[in-house]
């Protein structure tokens, strides 16, 4: 009787351990469905939510469109407009067959992955192996959705505490400002670091279209361009372009003003340190410097200059130049990217120009790419809940919420250099005070001239940046990865190639530059 008691009593066990593992096994399949439908939503909506996001601009370019197509079409024939029309179908047909093939093999990239995870599950928990089942993995895809579409632009908006240039947070001095640009010293931040007055400073000049918050990308992560400089004792100034908004001067600014705004900081700087200056530009930065230079404004201020990723010669730019070639030579006008202010004033669109970038770069800027490459990013990490970084959310903040307009002068000298090559001789496509600029001068002038170019930069070409060296000498370092990665990645001290050391053992940084100039200078005998 009590061996009759005991084994009923085990068969109870049993069957309600059967009914907990049941409950709990239709528990998480319900999880699980529950989580693949979120999965399917998020992919519908990212891929609609990044698409809208892409087309944005699209309205603003098609009314500036029409706006000068209005005028043109009265100065053509009606063949001559429906050539140039046909031409210009054919050629969207083209852009948009980059953007579908690369969308579909980014895609496929992502499936992929997810397709061999997910039979992988299905084993586990058919089988009752260890490790990811179906409720796991389809949680995890679904977490990745939602970070990609709810947590991942949040982190993005929030992260501009930290990006870029805060004026206000004690870490600059303003020491002179033009109806224009304002100059800022740029003050050391890594502790027991104060500034040799007596050194020999640096006035970094940022570009035009990227902005200046990606030269300070992260200075509290130690990656900032500006803070290389200053945390070696080295006087820093970086020049900042006022609101473009709210400055009717910067909306009519010209080369010639901005040649002479540049003289008048480096008089300003010379005289803070009694030493003449290394003009330091980044990107368009470099070019604008360039120019101001090649004029002669200059002339006894500066003796050293570094450029970083600047387009030189636009027209040694393969992608951009293949890019322009296929457009109709009828739509190579710089006024579809114009507009006019209330005040009048003509600007050109940043977000215009910026969705010009993504059209020339349609196999990396398509918005399923775009969708499938943030997808990714989480799905290579591992664990149940990815890590959003701070240096992705930074570079995103960066190209979408520091897009400016231009002013239109300005963009025209680029525009120029980007559609007339550099002549023989090595006079530039574009004058300064009506004179006929020279890169031959650089070396008449005895600058020491450093360029730092991307290896495998999509938007300056090292063609582009070296144009130079077929006239001038020149040392030359090469950064390994894109347009970006000076000012981002190797801007960490820590990194294989940091700004202030030799890396590659024969590539020396810009900051590294400026140190030996300085040294040099240090030990020069003095005059008699």
């Amino acid at each position: 009787m009590h061996m009759l008691n005991q084994l009923t009593r085990r068969i109870s066990e049993l069957q309600s351990a059967s009914t907990d593992l049941f409950v709990q096994m239709a528990h998480r399949m319900t999880n699980a469905a529950w989580d693949q439908a979120r999965s399917f939503q998020g992919w519908g909506l990212g891929s609609s939510v990044y698409t809208m996001e892409f087309l944005i601009p699209f309205r603003t370019a098609f009314h500036s469109f029409l706006r000068v197509e209005r005028d043109k079409v009265l100065r053509v024939t009606p063949n001559e407009t429906a050539e140039d029309y046909l031409e210009l179908f054919l050629f969207n047909q083209q852009v948009g067959g980059n953007g579908l093939v690369s969308s579909l093999s980014a895609i496929s990239d992502f499936v992929a992955v997810e397709l061999e995870r997910g039979l992988n599950a299905w084993c586990t928990t058919t089988f009752g192996q260890e490790g990811e089942g179906l409720p796991e993995f389809w949680a995890r895809l679904a977490a990745i959705f939602e970070l990609a579409l709810f947590e991942y632009p949040e982190a993005i908006r929030d992260i501009k505490s930290e990006f870029g240039f805060h004026f206000d947070d004690g870490g600059y001095l303003k020491v002179a400002e033009t109806d224009r640009f304002e100059l800022y010293q740029v003050l050391p931040r890594d502790e027991g670091v104060t500034v040799n007055p007596h050194g020999k400073p640096v006035i970094i000049v940022p570009p035009y279209v990227l902005g200046a918050n990606i030269l300070a990308f992260l200075p509290k992560e130690h990656k900032s361009y500006v803070h290389c400089f200053a945390n070696q004792a080295i006087p820093t100034y970086v020049r900042i372009v006022k609101d473009i908004n709210t400055h009717p001067a910067v909306q009519l600014l010209t080369g010639e003003e901005d040649a002479l705004d540049t003289r008048y900081f480096c008089e300003v700087v010379k005289a803070r340190h009694n030493r003449p200056i290394t003009l330091n530009g980044y990107c368009q930065g470099g070019f604008v410097s360039a120019l101001a230079l090649l004029s002669g404004e200059l002339d006894g201020l500066v003796d050293a200059f570094i450029t970083c990723v600047a387009p030189m010669d636009g027209t040694r730019s393969k992608s951009l130049v293949e890019y322009l070639e296929h457009l109709p030579p009828r739509f190579r006008d710089l006024g579809y990217a114009v507009k006019t202010l209330p005040n009048g004033n003509q600007v050109v669109d940043g977000a215009v120009m910026g969705w010009v970038y993504k059209l020339k770069s349609m196999e990396r800027e398509a918005p399923l790419v775009s969708f499938a490459k943030d997808l990714r990013m989480f799905q290579k990490q591992k664990g149940p809940k990815p890590e959003i970084s701070k240096t992705a959310a930074a570079i995103n903040h960066w190209l979408i919420y520091d897009r400016a307009d231009l002013p239109l002068a300005i963009t025209q000298l680029s525009f120029d250099s980007y559609t007339i090559p550099v002549d023989r001789d090595g006079t530039l496509p574009v004058k300064l005070f009506g004179k006929k600029l020279n890169f031959r001068r650089i070396q008449e002038k005895g600058i020491k001239f450093l360029i730092c170019v991307g290896k495998d930069d999509d938007l300056v070409d090292m063609e582009s940046a070296l144009a130079p060296l077929d006239f001038v000498e020149a040392e030359v370092s090469i950064f390994p990865k894109g347009h970006g990665a000076i000012a981002t990645s190797w801007s960490l001290p820590t990194s294989e190639c940091a700004l202030h050391s030799c890396f590659l053992e024969k590539f020396r940084g810009p900051v590294g530059f400026q140190l030996d100039l300085e040294e040099k200078s240090r030990h020069r005998k003095a005059p008699e």
